[in-house]
């Protein structure tokens, strides 16, 4: 099944990977989601960022406006994802 996500979603990765700055990428996504798809990704990685600071779920609450369901789920990708999160938030601490 991971396998046929992957190859479905090949092209989508790959037209990531060609964006070559801030505005381009801004671009992209702005037609590409929602202006709500693009809140909801925003705010989910700003989640990522305050669990991995240690902070507790309503402190990140208060924060963020993140319900309790975001906060879960991000915390889970965290902990038994694909590691995504653990790739991308050390690499924006730089």
């Amino acid at each position: 099944m991971q396998k046929e996500i992957s190859e479905q979603n090949a092209l989508l990765f790959e037209a990531i990977l060609t964006l070559k700055d801030r505005d381009e990428c801004r671009a992209f996504f702005q037609d590409l989601c929602t202006v709500a798809e693009l809140r909801a990704m925003t705010q989910r990685l700003e989640v990522a960022q305050l669990l991995d600071q240690g902070l507790i779920y309503n402190d990140i609450l208060q924060r963020t406006g993140a319900s309790s369901a975001t906060i879960s789920r991000v915390n889970r990708a965290l902990q038994y994802g694909a590691d995504g999160y653990k790739t991308v938030l050390p690499r924006l601490s730089e």
